[in-house]
């Protein structure tokens, strides 16, 4: 009797780790579908389209820029132009930041001709206690090019993620969850540690020790 009950526990534990599979390979395989749409509406976009894009309005961000020599992030102040379109203004935001990364001053330097291929943005998946339907997450498409130049390490790979999640939720507040892909796919990790096939929350990176700097272009 004892052993049946058993086995029939066991049976119930099996297809709920199933159905949870397959619904995280259908959420994995809609990111990716989603990802490359965005990609071939690029190549296809009217030039209407592009000149509403690309206009322009100078305005002050925050960018988070890792510091690797004690693991912090520090918060530095940028004027700069930034298009209407809030799917632009995340791609501007994150090449922003990697432009600080490339800076010959940087304790985080990655040398990446390209960094993101794309942002967009879906509802964010509610959360117990949370049902604010104005939540979103954001999608970062990062370019193979910024993965294979990513020193390998949990430390950096951490602060370039950490980094970017904290930039886009300090100027896109509504941005509450991120998930990455790479190359319009899904992969495991960065650079070999860092793990990305997990949905991450922006608050995680607000517990980043952190510091400020001002000024700046």
């Amino acid at each position: 009797m004892i052993s049946g009950m058993i086995s029939r526990a066991q049976k119930y534990i099996f297809f709920a780790m199933l159905m949870a599979c397959v619904v995280m390979a259908a959420f994995l395989i809609r990111l990716r579908n989603r990802a490359q749409d965005r990609l071939q509406q690029q190549g296809t976009r009217a030039p209407s389209d592009i000149a509403e894009t690309t206009a322009t309005a100078p305005r002050t961000v925050t960018l988070y820029v890792p510091n690797d020599l004690d693991d912090s992030l520090t918060a530095v102040e940028r004027r700069i132009p930034m298009p209407a379109d809030e799917n632009a203004q995340a791609r501007v935001l994150l090449e922003r930041l990697i432009e600080a990364w490339r800076a010959p001053d940087s304790t985080h330097r990655i040398n990446a001709a390209s960094g993101v291929n794309d942002v967009y943005f879906l509802a964010a998946p509610q959360r117990k206690g949370r049902a604010d339907d104005e939540e979103q997450m954001a999608v970062i498409d990062l370019s193979g090019a910024l993965t294979a130049a990513q020193p390998s390490g949990i430390e950096p790979e951490t602060l370039t993620l950490l980094s970017m999640m904290e930039t886009l939720h300090a100027n896109l507040p509504t941005v509450t969850q991120v998930h990455f892909l790479v190359d319009g796919r899904p992969r495991d990790t960065l650079a070999g540690h860092a793990d990305l096939t997990r949905t991450y929350l922006a608050s995680e990176a607000e517990s980043q020790p952190s510091g400020t700097a001002g000024g700046g272009r």
